[in-house]
């Protein structure tokens, strides 16, 4: 059979498989099941969110043709707009931080983006990070006239991720019991979970958040080095009627569990993912073999190979 041909790179943004885990669940858990979010084509999640802010901008004419893009971010996002104005036409500035990895500011900038990089406090995240980079990008749309996607306020990305639900529901045929996933701008553990919850009201939904700044459970803003989660602050999209329970998860758990992932399983993966398993395990130790934790595989380790996440990693047996 002839493969499709696709008239642009952002046709094969969405539809990424569900992988069962094989090795990781304990006996007696609940089946768990990964989505692959890193075959999207910049290998994250974002890839959805970016393209939905671009396009809804573009329908409504704030996006217009050949107009400069702004937006502050940890990376992924930062990549996948890159993506998205470098096939659209559309010059990209983004603030982005020394926090982040090396691999997401090379991609950033080999697909055409003007960085605008934030010195961190000895490479950690944390709310005052987030609002210097959030002045910069303020300052770089007043200065050039450009759009800002502003993704900590922009519902437009919840559309991709009630789409990613959607997707979730079909390839399970409906047998999903709880949905598990990192907060960052708070959109796709949401977005995800009004969908399903749309589908079956009961189904258990689990924000995980970074235990060094667990705002969202009523703790302290901290510092913390899960990449792309956790501002330190109670972002605008976070909305506590979609979620069930809130996990905090601590850098070094999130990291071995990552290590462990792609050691164990072979799946290949970030520091948010590595959160993800440690709270979908857990999930899944409580809900018991006869049910199915969904949760979700953000974005591809290629991008933290120069981090601590793997650079550090300890040897293996």
């Amino acid at each position: 059979m002839t493969a499709a041909i696709h008239s642009s790179i952002l046709d094969r943004i969405g539809g990424t498989p569900l992988i069962e885990l094989r090795r990781l669940a304990p006996n007696g858990a609940a089946r768990v099941l990964v989505k692959l979010e890193s075959e999207n084509p910049t290998g994250s999640m974002k890839d959805r969110m970016a393209l939905a802010m671009v396009a809804a901008a573009e329908r409504d004419g704030r996006l217009a043709p050949g107009q400069r893009v702004v937006e502050y971010t940890g990376g992924s996002t930062g990549v996948s707009l890159s993506l998205v104005c470098a096939v659209k036409g559309y010059p990209l500035s983004i603030v982005t931080s020394d926090a982040f990895s090396r691999e997401k500011r090379d991609h950033m900038a080999a697909l055409g983006a003007e960085l605008t990089v934030i010195r961190s406090d000895a490479g950690g995240m944390n709310a005052a990070l987030t609002r210097e980079m959030i002045e910069a990008a303020r300052g770089i749309t007043a200065q050039s006239g450009g759009f800002w996607t502003d993704q900590l306020n922009n519902a437009d990305q919840l559309s991709a991720y009630h789409r990613m639900g959607e997707e979730i529901w079909e390839q399970t045929g409906g047998r999903v019991d709880a949905f598990v996933q990192s907060t960052g701008t708070a959109a796709s553990v949401r977005g995800v979970a009004e969908a399903l919850r749309a589908r079956r009201p009961d189904i258990h939904t689990v924000a995980v958040e970074p235990a060094e700044s667990a705002v969202l459970s009523g703790g302290a803003s901290g510092v913390h080095r899960i990449e792309g989660v956790g501002a330190g602050f109670v972002v605008p999209l976070w909305d506590r009627s979609a979620i069930s329970e809130i996990v905090a998860v601590s850098t070094d758990r999130a990291m071995a569990m990552a290590r462990r992932l792609a050691a164990v399983e072979g799946l290949f993966a970030g520091t948010s993912t590595g959160a993800n398993l440690v709270a979908a395990l857990a999930v899944a130790g409580r809900l018991g073999p006869e049910a199915t934790v969904v949760t979700v595989m953000c974005d591809s380790g290629i991008k933290y190979l120069s981090t601590a996440l793997y650079r550090d990693a300890p040897p293996s047996n």
